[in-house]
């Protein structure tokens, strides 16, 4: 089968990058029925940033507001499923490459079941270019 790639909306927050401050962003989402696509989080400037891609916007930023989670604007980033097997990041990356896009980031596991799936993002200049180098659904 082959890979699905998505164009999806992420919004981000900052938190203090101290034990359990992920816990709290991610239960409160729980705890308002929000399902996330995908969840990415790292240090920067003594504090954490956490992204998200939630699977329904509206419900995401309802449920932030009513938590007090502050958010960014929604950005674009984009969301890769497929079957896993040797080097299935590869040729979607040889495509950015050849299309000489530059990939800011990129996350990638192996899902179980024989399935992978990955996250990755791209200077907002070159969001429609890595759309159509990917093919990717909106």
């Amino acid at each position: 089968m082959a890979d699905t790639i998505r164009k999806v909306s992420y919004y981000y927050t900052t938190a203090p990058d101290k034990p359990g401050e992920g816990a709290r962003l991610l239960q409160a989402l729980r705890n308002a029925g929000v399902n996330l696509l995908a969840f990415h989080a790292f240090p920067s400037a003594r504090k954490s940033q956490a992204d998200f891609v939630p699977a329904d916007a509206a419900a995401f930023e309802a449920a932030a507001k009513a938590a007090k989670i502050k958010l960014s604007k929604p950005k674009t980033a984009f969301v890769i499923e497929g079957d896993d097997r040797v080097g299935a990041l590869a040729g979607v990356m040889g495509r950015l490459g050849d299309a000489k896009i530059n990939v800011t980031a990129v996350s990638a596991v192996c899902a179980g079941m024989s399935r992978y799936g990955a996250i990755f993002w791209v200077k907002p200049r070159d969001v429609a270019k890595a759309a159509s180098a990917v093919g990717a659904m909106s």
